[in-house]
Parts: C-alpha cells; sequence; structure tokens
C-alpha cells in the first residue's frame, strides 16, 4: 500500500517493475524469484489479476440478477413517444416519435438505445411519426456531439402532466392543483405531455391565465399566475410503472449463473467499443476522458445496493481491460513482452525492461494528467 490512498500494487521478487527496484535485480537470480521461473509460469501470472477482475464482475453480475433480476421498459411500450433536446432535434428525431429500430434492427431495453448509438455506430433510426414510418439518417460527426454531451437525455421517454409534489412556493398549489390531477390544457391551448407544457409555458410567465385540469371524472378550469421563471412548481409522475408496462424477470442461482456470465461479457463488448472511440477522430471521445472527480460522480446521490454493485462490476471490467492494455508498467506490457519470448525464444534485457517501463510510466502520468484536467476543465465551463 502506498501512502497516498491511491490503490496499491504487488511487487514481486525478482522482477521488473514500477518500483525499479535495479538493486534487487544486480543480486544473483534466487530460485523462488519471478525471473528464474519458465515462461508459461510468469504469463500466468501477469494474467491473474486481470482473470480475478473478470472473474469478481462474472460473480457480482451473477448475484445481481439473483437478487433483484431484471427491469427494464421495452421499447415497444414506450406508447408516449419520445422527447428530444436541441442535440436529439439536430439528430432529426421530433417529441413524439415512436423508435422502432435502429439500422433495421429492434432494441428491447428502451434505455439501452442511447448506447447503441454510440456504440455501435449506427447509420440510422426507423421512427413511427404520426402514423408513418420514417427513416432517420443520422448526420455525420454527431454521434461526437453525443459523447461530449455526456447526457442520455438527448432522447427521453415521454409522459404525460399527471401532478406528483409541489416546490414549496407552487403557483400550481396556490391555483388548487392537487396530486393526481391531470394537466391537459394551458390558456386556449390543449397539451397531452409534460413536454409540451414546459414549453408552451414559457410564453405565458408573468400573465395570469388558466390551467385545465382532469380530477377523476371532472374537468376543472384553474385560474393561476405564472411567475418570471415561467414554472408552476409542480413535478409530475416520474415513476414508470405508473404509466408503461415494465419487463420484470427474477432469476433462480441456476439461472443467474449463465445470465450472468452473458451480462458480463456484454459488459466487456461494451467497453472495448467505448475505448475504440478513444481512437476515431470523427468522435474525438479522448476529449470527454474522465478522472477520479468522474469516477466520484457516477456514483449516485442516495444509496442504494444495486447501483453500488452494478458500478463495482463495471470498475472491475474496467481495471481489468484497462491492465491488460500491451503499455509497459501495466500488466499487458510485461504480457506483450513474455508473449515476444515465447515466439522467439529469446529473452529482452534487463536494460529493455528497464526503459520500456519508464516509457509505461510516463504514459500513464500522462493518461492521468489528461483525465484529471479534463475534469478540471469541465468544472469552470
Amino acid at each position: 500500500m502506498g501512502w497516498l490512498p491511491l490503490g496499491g500494487y504487488v511487487k514481486i521478487s525478482g522482477m521488473i517493475d514500477e518500483s525499479m527496484d535495479k538493486e534487487q535485480m544486480k543480486q544473483p537470480p534466487q530460485p523462488y524469484e519471478f525471473r528464474s521461473k519458465p515462461t508459461w509460469q510468469r504469463l500466468i501470472i501477469m494474467l491473474g489479476g486481470v482473470s480475478v477482475n473478470i472473474l469478481l464482475a462474472f460473480v457480482i453480475y451473477m448475484g445481481i440478477l439473483f437478487v433483484w433480476g431484471e427491469q427494464y421498459l421495452p421499447t415497444k411500450e414506450a406508447k408516449y413517444g419520445i422527447t428530444v433536446d436541441s442535440l436529439g432535434y439536430e439528430m432529426g428525431l421530433r417529441n413524439g416519435d415512436k423508435i422502432l429500430s435502429l439500422d433495421n434492427k429492434p432494441v428491447e431495453n428502451f434505455f439501452k438505445i442511447p448506447s447503441h448509438l454510440i456504440l455501435d455506430d449506427v447509420k440510422s433510426i426507423q421512427v413511427n411519426r404520426q402514423g408513418a414510418t420514417t427513416e432517420v439518417i443520422i448526420p455525420k460527426g454527431l454521434i461526437g456531439k453525443i459523447v461530449k454531451h455526456q447526457s442520455p437525455d438527448f432522447i427521453s421517454i415521454r409522459i404525460p402532466f399527471e401532478v406528483d409534489k409541489f416546490t414549496r412556493e407552487s403557483a400550481g398549489k396556490t391555483a388548487g392543483l392537487q396530486k393526481g390531477d391531470k394537466i391537459i390544457g394551458i390558456d386556449s391551448l390543449q397539451l397531452q405531455y409534460f413536454d409540451e407544457f414546459r414549453d408552451v409555458i414559457k410564453q405565458f410567465k408573468n400573465t395570469k391565465t388558466t390551467l385545465t385540469v382532469v380530477r377523476k371524472t371532472d374537468t376543472l378550469q384553474l385560474p393561476v399566475q405564472i411567475p418570471e421563471a415561467a414554472v408552476i412548481g409542480v413535478y409530475p409522475v416520474q415513476s414508470l410503472s405508473h404509466y408503461f408496462t415494465l419487463k420484470e424477470k427474477q432469476y433462480t442461482v441456476w439461472e443467474a449463473i449463465p445470465a450472468g456470465f452473458s451480462k458480463g461479457v456484454h459488459a466487456i463488448d461494451n467497453y472495448m467499443k467505448q475505448l475504440k472511440l478513444l481512437f476515431s477522430p470523427e468522435v474525438k471521445a479522448y476529449e470527454s476522458v474522465g478522472g477520479f472527480i468522474t469516477i466520484g460522480n457516477i456514483f449516485p446521490g442516495a444509496w442504494d445496493w444495486e447501483a453500488f454493485w452494478s458500478l463495482t462490476a463495471f470498475l472491475s471490467v474496467m481495471l481489468a481491460i484497462l491492465n491488460v492494455l500491451p503499455i509497459p508498467a501495466l500488466d499487458g506490457g510485461h504480457v506483450l513482452f513474455l508473449l515476444y519470448e515465447i515466439i522467439t525464444r529469446r529473452k529482452p534485457s534487463d536494460k529493455f525492461l528497464e526503459y520500456a517501463q519508464i516509457v509505461g510510466m510516463i504514459l500513464l502520468f500522462a493518461l492521468l494528467i489528461l483525465a484529471n484536467g479534463n475534469d478540471i476543465i469541465k468544472l469552470f465551463r
């Protein structure tokens, strides 16, 4: 363990590593040391940490499925369609579109759509727009904007405006709104959805108007004073199960094992695709690489055991893949040199390994500076 709380490492006797312990390497090799072992044994040792990271992720995913199962919104259940922000609009999508497929391939889980768009190099989206099937061609260069956007909210699920909660000084509550009311109009304008209300209310700021509300079987007209902020201090019902039929599946221990393994393989595949984006000149994902602040921000604000274990599994997969990259100073760098030794039957010299280790450390420090530098820059934007 280092005195800085930034993790630890294993110092193996008789091995050139980040400790750069040259004095030990000057001593005669001992039979118990790393450098005295056969190449195949040294290769197994260097793959040990990566293997445990992967196995841990698999076990965690199995446990998550056994304890909590799966719950998601099927894409076909998004009966009200979607809402989009300016980036989604630039993509060619419109509020109310119902997504049918991506590159003519259906997507089962609605909330996987953003990740598919980013990771699978999707070229087109097929949507139902006002009853007709329309193909939306994704403009070139837009995936890079989505990555920089760093929010899946460029595509959101559309919901009606049913009153759930009020802010402390709510104009809506003052006007007489009650929990469970459905807002279907403002002034003379009819509307059905929360996003429509959010957009329309801006033209009524600092004015007195009326809200059309359905309360059980009655339709009411409630006078309301719209403040300067153009909000009425009302939150809609956010629970998806209130509006949609979610798909749920519970797993027995024996069912969770293959399902967890499959989930782990999918997580590895997704992370490999994310790494590939770092080298895409179009996407420029390296500009979105984050450090300690980014890692901290991915954890939810309130404690949630399922979220905790999901993130732990993800971080385990991330560490495994990053650690096996063929960069000197990482396990992957040692594996690369060992594979060279197996193929050529020649062992790289200690001096070469020392220089390679220094180069690797410089690369890692540069990556550390880039990641945390991006975090700092984002704080001032």
